[in-house]
C-alpha cells in the first residue's frame, strides 16, 4: 500500500509551485517528492495537471499568455521566439494557434501535445544572443529581445507571413520599444538588413 503524503513533501511541493508557478513532474522528483504525493495531492485538489508531466496551484491566476509559460516549462532548453515573441512583447495583437520555441540544431525534438508548439532551431550561438525573462503566471519564461525577435522575423518572413514581419516592426518604432540602431546590429547579424533597411527607412522618416 503506498505511503501517505508527507506533510514535508506536501509544504515542499507546494512552496515550489507558489516560487515558480508551474513545476515539471522531473523538478518534484529532483526536489525528493514522489509521483505518488503529487498524484495524491492532485486528487485532493491541491494541485491541477495541466498539461502531461507539468502542474500548477488550482487558484492560480489565468494569464492571455500562460501556452507560453507551459511551454517554456516543457522545453527547459527553449526559447520563445518568432511571432509568440512578438505577441509577449506587445508587438502584434494575434496570438499564433502555436507557440514559437527555438531550439538548437542538434536538440532532440520535444515531445509535447499540449500546448501546441513549433519549432525553429537556431545555432547555439543565436540561441544564446538576445535573450530575455520574463514573468508569466509565476513562471520565468525566456523569449528573444525585441530588436532580436524582429530581425528573426524577418528572416522566417516566407514561414509567418511578410505582414507580420512589418507589423512588428512598425510596432517596436512605433511604441520605442527598440531603436533603428538596435534593429538594424540584430538585422545583420541575422542576415536579413538588405531586406530590412528599406521599411526602417520609410517607417523612420514617417515619424
Amino acid at each position: 500500500m503506498p505511503a501517505p503524503v508527507t506533510a514535508t513533501q506536501r509544504s515542499q511541493a507546494l512552496a515550489l509551485l507558489e516560487r515558480r508557478g508551474m513545476i515539471r513532474l522531473s523538478e518534484f522528483g529532483e526536489a525528493g517528492i514522489t509521483a505518488t504525493t503529487v498524484s495524491r495531492m492532485e486528487q485532493a485538489g491541491e494541485v491541477v495537471r495541466i498539461a502531461r508531466g507539468l502542474y500548477q496551484l488550482p487558484d492560480a491566476a489565468l494569464d492571455p499568455q500562460q501556452s507560453l509559460a507551459e511551454a517554456a516549462r516543457l522545453v527547459p532548453k527553449g526559447v520563445i521566439c518568432l511571432a509568440s515573441a512578438l505577441a509577449c512583447h506587445g508587438l502584434t495583437d494575434q496570438m499564433p494557434p502555436k507557440v514559437w520555441i527555438a531550439i538548437g540544431r542538434k536538440d532532440w525534438r520535444p515531445r509535447v501535445s499540449y500546448p501546441p508548439i513549433r519549432v525553429a532551431r537556431f545555432s547555439d550561438e543565436l540561441l544564446q544572443r538576445g535573450v530575455e525573462h520574463t514573468k508569466i503566471a509565476g513562471t520565468p519564461v525566456p523569449v528573444f529581445g525585441i530588436a532580436r525577435t524582429v530581425a528573426d522575423v524577418f528572416r522566417y518572413r516566407r514561414t509567418v507571413g511578410d505582414t507580420l514581419a512589418v507589423e512588428g516592426l512598425r510596432q517596436a518604432l512605433r511604441q520605442r520599444k527598440a531603436t533603428p540602431a538596435e534593429i538594424a546590429r540584430e538585422a545583420r547579424v541575422a542576415g536579413v538588413w538588405p531586406a530590412m533597411e528599406p521599411y526602417v527607412t520609410a517607417l523612420t522618416s514617417d515619424a
